[in-house]
């Protein structure tokens, strides 16, 4: 006999303990050690063919499932689990932490405890996961045939279910007159009557049940005004969505509507489930509902302690806080059509000349004999204060744009249904332009880098009549680019630094935007009092438009100049490296060798350097796409259709990726 077979057949004796033999019959679906996780949906398909074919098992089973629901406290299991605490992400990460160092003591009386003993592995919840809908739907619908548990059992978990429903009513309620959604959308008092009337008829709704229960009634109104009040609670919390995005958001804010949509979302479920058992016609709809509600709920149980859950959670939240502003961002850094293009290779190649500048600056003051303190302030504002110059000039690094077209593509994947169906060829449109977008900033920065410090290089031996670099330091920068070395770390740490400037311009932009904070500088009273009016206007009108690119690419700069030191203080490789600071590094070094560099040197150096662009843009863009894809719950559901779109595409016009079309 197998194990599930020896489970199944151990629910029959009565006075075991339900909790052990249920767990039983949890492991025998559970993948075991060496099998695939797809296994897992084949045992699962073994136990209902096992529960239609053995009445006497499928009802002993049905049993032990409703009155251990009916017996223990499930009101918490379907108002919390799964929906965001009322503590807020940080106290629950801390709850999360200290669970791990001393766990909590398992309460049999509270469902949500007993579902955590009988999942009791950490990832149970990804093989739940993935069995099939249909399958779970078939499963409960036989262990919760008519009949089968005992009525009482049924009139218990209707009470439970009721209390539920009035818990998430007034829960959304109590949110709808948050001082926070009124800050973000004025007139949200005109929409607080949706919110207090839907605690209302839920609550209407509860004491016509409840009498029904207790054969004080004949009939209850259907649940039809409780969906269309959810439904106009979160048109309502949409709004509120949809005006934070343009005009800024807290975390606060957006805990909160995270919170109310989730709370809304089970308060829906809850009511179709309960309604569901008012009448007969509704048997497949109800088991549904409560297929989804249990679906949801043990997943979220089983990683109820999760400290990888959590942090991937808080990462999302706070993405969403972010990502709007930097998808806006992003649209600049896409060349569309041919006047574009231009104006992308021009702005590129005037950062680039800056960029030679800077890069002979940072040179000169690794000379200078200062303390390792003041070495890092002194490369931050060099390469701040420089980014920041480049950014109000309207100029383009090449670098930067990653981290920008990232949001604006995880956008266009949203809209288009993620990237298939009818939509994908829009999706290819958007690729191919932020393709040659990339294209021609990387080489436009490069193309006037590198000559720039070949110009400045000769012109100071000319007049001067010593090297701005000596051969030593050339050699070392030659080294710097070896591409058997740190090189390419190196380049990989740049792209996370990049990478974290595109999550901080869009931070600070959204600031500035919910903050209100040029209103507020140009209302200063210090600026004000002594007659700068005008220059407050100013400051304010800077603040408002350029707070984002200027903090982002202010500490983007901080970044990269403590990087090298922090490496020296604690004896470790960490350094950075940057396609364009080290395409004026390599013209630097080969004056500086008196153009004499062996050819070997020379093509691993120039190898070195087009690895270092290829990681700087990889890496940048591709944990800026997954931070933008999680934030708007982007899932690409057909990822070959729109791979072999684009391949398609690419065969077709390559040149669509290289140059706009003359078209456009």
């Amino acid at each position: 006999m197998n194990r599930l077979a020896t489970a199944l057949s151990a629910l029959e004796n009565e006075n075991g303990a339900t909790l052990p033999l249920l767990g039983a019959v949890f492991a025998a679906i559970r993948p075991q050690a060496g099998e695939p996780p797809e296994s897992a949906a084949e045992h699962f398909a073994d136990l209902i063919d096992r529960l239609e074919t053995h009445p006497a098992q499928r009802a002993a089973l049905g049993r032990r499932v409703v009155g251990l629901m009916a017996n223990t406290r499930i009101v918490s299991f379907f108002t919390d689990s799964g929906i965001l605490p009322a503590t807020g992400f940080f106290s629950e990460g801390w709850r999360r932490v200290a669970h791990k160092l001393l766990p909590e003591v398992p309460d049999t009386r509270q469902f949500r405890d007993c579902v955590r003993l009988i999942c009791n592995h950490e990832d149970d919840w990804a093989w739940l996961e993935a069995l099939p809908e249909a399958s779970s739907a078939r499963f409960w619908a036989l262990i919760t045939a008519p009949g089968q548990s005992d009525p009482a059992h049924w009139r218990a978990i209707a009470g439970q279910l009721l209390d539920a429903l009035l818990v998430l009513a007034h829960r959304v309620s109590g949110i709808g007159f948050d001082d926070e959604l009124m800050r973000a959308m004025p007139e949200f008092d005109a929409h607080w009557a949706r919110f207090t009337g839907l605690a209302t008829e839920v609550h209407r709704f509860g004491e016509g049940y409840r009498a029904m229960l207790e054969h004080r009634g004949e009939t209850v109104e259907d649940e039809r005004q409780i969906l269309v009040l959810c439904e106009q609670c979160t048109d309502s919390l949409d709004r509120v969505h949809r005006l934070a995005s343009v005009n800024g958001t807290s975390l606060h804010l957006t805990y909160l509507l995270e919170r109310a949509q989730g709370s809304l979302r089970r308060l829906e479920l809850v009511a179709r489930l309960i309604a569901a058992s008012l009448r007969d016609d509704a048997r497949t709809a109800g088991v549904q509902a409560w297929a989804a509600l249990m679906r949801e709920g043990l997943r979220a149980e089983n990683q109820r302690n999760s400290v990888g859950d959590y942090v991937a959670g808080l990462t999302a939240l706070m993405a969403l806080r972010v990502t709007d502003n930097a998808a806006r961002s992003g649209e600049h850094y896409i060349a569309v059509n041919r006047l574009e293009y231009g104006r992308m290779w021009r702005s590129a190649m005037g950062a680039g000349a800056i960029i030679a500048l800077l890069a002979l600056i940072k040179i000169g003051m690794a000379k200078l004999p200062l303390p390792l303190a003041l070495d890092a302030l002194a490369y931050s504002l060099n390469y701040g204060l420089g980014f920041v110059l480049i950014y109000l000039l309207h100029l383009t690094i090449a670098t930067k744009q990653p981290a920008m077209t990232a949001q604006t593509l995880a956008a266009g994947l949203a809209q288009s249904g993620a990237g298939s169906g009818p939509d994908s060829e829009g999706i290819i449109d958007l690729i191919a332009a932020v393709s040659r977008s990339q294209i021609a900033a990387i080489l436009g920065n490069i193309v006037i880098a590198l000559p720039t410090a070949l110009a400045i290089s000769y012109l100071a031996q000319r007049h001067l009549g010593v090297p701005l670099v000596d051969a030593e330091k050339a050699w070392h920068l030659l080294h710097d680019l070896d591409p058997l070395g740190w090189t390419i770390p190196h380049a990989a740490l740049a792209g996370v630094f990049l990478f974290l400037s595109g999550v901080i311009t869009g931070y600070f932009d959204n600031k500035a935007t919910y903050a209100r904070i040029g209103e507020r500088v140009a209302n200063m009273p210090l600026l004000l009092a002594v007659g700068a009016q005008g220059l407050a206007a100013r400051l304010g009108r800077v603040f408002d438009h350029s707070l984002g690119g200027i903090m982002g690419n202010l500490l983007f700069g901080a970044m990269l100049g403590s990087a090298g030191v922090v490496g020296v203080i604690v004896g470790l490789p960490i350094d950075i490296r940057h396609i364009a600071f080290s395409s004026a590094n390599l013209g630097y070094a080969i004056a500086g060798l008196h153009y004499e560099v062996p050819t070997a040197v020379l093509a691993e150096a120039s190898i070195g350097l087009v690895l270092v662009g290829i990681t700087n843009l990889s890496v940048s863009f591709a944990l800026a796409l997954w931070m933008a894809l999680r934030a708007r719950r982007v899932t690409l559901v057909d990822k070959r259709a729109l791979f072999v779109a684009l391949l398609r595409r690419m065969v077709r016009a390559p040149g669509r990726f290289l140059l706009p079309g003359r078209d456009t």
